[in-house]
């Protein structure tokens, strides 16, 4: 599914407003626990998880909206090269890295969440490119790990 995410939040923000629910501006909270996650895959439409919030009788819902910084891709290109994959590998994650670039600006995830105790309920919405990326990441820090875990430890032996 193709998302629009920069166009569905001002969307969900007015939404949320006609209802009367109060809109808190925060920070992820999907970490907190105990959290129940949204199945997303058979009910994607915002709607019906905050129709659940109301009947729940929430009236505040925490919105939080990730932009994506470039700076990332910088970061994942330094980790990269630290990393012990093959060089195909590596130069393929490299390309892909490169055209993640020009997302840069653009909204890649909307987390709506509200708690009803003791739970926080999370309807956590992704773009595919960022979960692309995600996985693109995970799998450069196993190949670091990997690496690390294979390099001796030098100089933390005394020769006495």
């Amino acid at each position: 599914m193709k998302l629009n995410l920069d166009s569905l939040r001002p969307e969900i923000q007015e939404y949320l407003e006609s209802r009367g629910i109060a809109v808190f501006h925060g920070v992820p909270r999907g970490d907190e626990a105990p959290a129940v996650y949204w199945n997303l895959e058979t009910h994607p439409d915002y709607r019906t998880f905050l129709a659940a919030a109301e009947a729940a009788g929430v009236r505040i819902v925490t919105l939080y909206a990730n932009e994506f910084d470039a700076d990332v891709i910088d970061e994942a290109m330094e980790r990269l090269n630290e990393s012990g994959l093959e060089r195909d590998d590596r130069r393929a994650l490299e390309q892909r890295l490169r055209e993640m670039r020009g997302y840069g600006g653009f909204t890649c995830q909307i987390e709506l969440s509200f708690d009803v105790a003791p739970r926080v309920y999370v309807f956590d919405l992704r773009t595919d490119w960022f979960e692309d990326l995600n996985e693109m990441l995970h799998r450069i820090d196993e190949a670091r790990e990997e690496r690390d875990d294979e390099e001796p430890l030098h100089g933390y032996f005394s020769k006495n």
